[in-house]
């Protein structure tokens, strides 16, 4: 393999940056249901202060085709090419504490030396622990607390937070195998997954960056400023809620979905391994595709319509 620093150039006075900082970590690729990695990155790198550390190459590790930058046409000229970054930043939370951020796109290529490359990273700077967050489409209702399976070797936080504990394949982002390395090495590493309502994945959902931002919180104790993001998903919520009161078939999936996740929650305290997950029915099994584009066809009816006369999902 080659050297791992070749995948990225270090900013200047990076000695001046303090040692034993938590790394956060925030990349976006296979999935981000509810926009959770998006909306916290650019959050937190809007509201805090904050430095480029580092800035890995685009040119190796990224797929442009499948993820193309962004260029606008300006009636006969080209002008403002944004490409997709990867970069480390120093940043500061709502108190001052400081702390680093990896965010970015996920590596297409590479991931061994990427990977690499971080632990790299994480020794230069002795990181005192790691934490990485993403977030998948689940069959839970968005009218409950948004709940996190949570992985890594940071026992206080899985027995705390993790609310399903699966036994599964799943399909594997490079923060996985960052994760697994670290494990190896015995670096205290955190990763929490959002389970994010499915009819709401492909929204920008504000209460999934709040839940990312509190999880992150939970693992390593940085405050930060969430009011608007509260207040945005109060907003958000009180349209989800006025779209659900109008179609019975809405409602019907949805206390469907809430009495599954209350009759799990009620059993949360017996053996995890003898309770049933939130996601499935009585049976143990979870919805098919098919029944769950059933119970969803009004619903993304509605979504398609954008109606003018009322405001839709599409105007969330």
């Amino acid at each position: 393999m080659k050297d791992p620093a070749e995948l990225y150039e270090l900013a200047d006075e990076v000695g001046l940056i303090p040692q034993g900082l938590p790394l956060v970590a925030a990349l976006t690729g296979f999935t981000d249901a509810g926009g959770a990695v998006s909306q916290l990155g650019e959050y937190v790198l809007d509201t805090l202060n904050n430095r480029v550390v580092a800035e890995f190459d685009a040119d190796a590790l990224l797929d442009y085709r499948a993820r193309r930058p962004i260029i606008y046409f300006d009636q006969d000229h080209l002008t403002d090419y944004q490409p997709q970054t990867l970069r480390l930043y120093l940043v500061n939370d709502e108190l001052g504490q400081p702390f680093l951020l990896l965010h970015g796109f996920e590596p297409d290529f590479k991931w061994e030396q990427f990977t690499a490359a971080i632990l790299q990273l994480i020794d230069l700077f002795q990181v005192k622990t790691t934490t990485w967050v993403h977030a998948i489409p689940m069959p839970v209702p968005h009218t409950r607390p948004i709940g996190v399976t949570v992985s890594g070797n940071r026992i206080e936080l899985t027995d705390a937070m993790s609310v399903w504990r699966p036994h599964t394949q799943v399909p594997s982002n490079a923060l996985h195998l960052v994760e697994y390395r670290l494990a190896e090495l015995g670096h205290p590493v955190t990763g929490f997954v959002l389970l994010i309502p499915h009819y709401l994945a492909d929204t920008e959902y504000p209460s999934a960056a709040v839940a990312s931002l509190e999880s992150i919180s939970a693992a390593t104790g940085l405050i930060f400023p969430t009011d608007r993001l509260r207040e945005e998903g109060r907003e958000f919520l009180t349209k989800i809620g006025q779209q659900v009161e109008s179609n019975s078939e809405l409602e019907k999936l949805v206390g469907t979905l809430e009495e599954r996740h209350d009759s799990y929650m009620q059993n949360s305290g017996l053996q995890n391994a003898g309770l049933r997950s939130p996601l499935t029915d009585e049976d143990g099994e979870l919805p098919s595709a098919d029944e769950i584009a059933a119970e969803l066809e009004n619903f993304l009816a509605i979504k398609r319509r954008g109606d003018d006369a009322s405001p839709g999902f599409a105007g969330l």
